[in-house]
């Protein structure tokens, strides 16, 4: 073997098989199709989703309506190890401590979760917590201001056809 005598392993290469030429070359006649059919013929493919005339499964789906998607708050969660490694005794853990000690990211909604344990009286305010964690933290000789979540007035129960009043 030398260094200018290069060239590609057996079996990189193949040859293209040539189809349809005749019976001497074993690929005539069908060239590989098989008898008859869609599948034989020339364009014979059918669209993505096809199910064979059945009604396909994206025009079955209804493509209107409501997903809650666009308004899912997802809570970031804090855990009181992490509330015990970083607070002192009699500290305030709300929205703001959490973001000023770098827990959390400003604007995230918060759920406190008792994975760890808390020795440190601390007062959980305007959290959202877990009720095993708020077993933990009063366990611990903390408080924890209950998380009370802001009420949307009622919607207006107005019948069809009714008019406002004037008032």
């Amino acid at each position: 073997m030398h260094s200018f005598d290069i060239h590609a392993p057996k079996g990189a290469n193949k040859k293209k098989r040539i189809l349809g030429r005749g019976q001497g070359s074993g690929r005539g006649t069908t060239a590989g199709k098989g008898n008859k059919g869609q599948q034989s013929r020339s364009g014979g493919k059918t669209y993505l989703g096809f199910e064979g005339g059945q009604m396909p499964l994206y025009r079955r789906l209804a493509h209107r309506g409501f997903s809650n998607y666009p308004f899912k708050v997802t809570a970031e969660p804090v855990n009181l190890c992490d509330i015990e490694r970083k607070y002192a005794d009699g500290e305030t853990v709300d929205p703001a401590s959490l973001v000023a000690k770098g827990i959390v990211d400003k604007g995230d909604a918060v759920k406190i979760l008792a994975n760890g344990e808390i020795s440190k009286k601390v007062t959980v305010k305007d959290l959202k917590i877990s009720a095993a964690a708020k077993e933990k933290v009063i366990e611990a000789g903390g408080t924890v201001v209950d998380f009370v979540k802001k009420e949307r007035p009622p919607k207006a129960n107005k019948k069809k056809g009714e008019k406002k009043a004037d008032g």
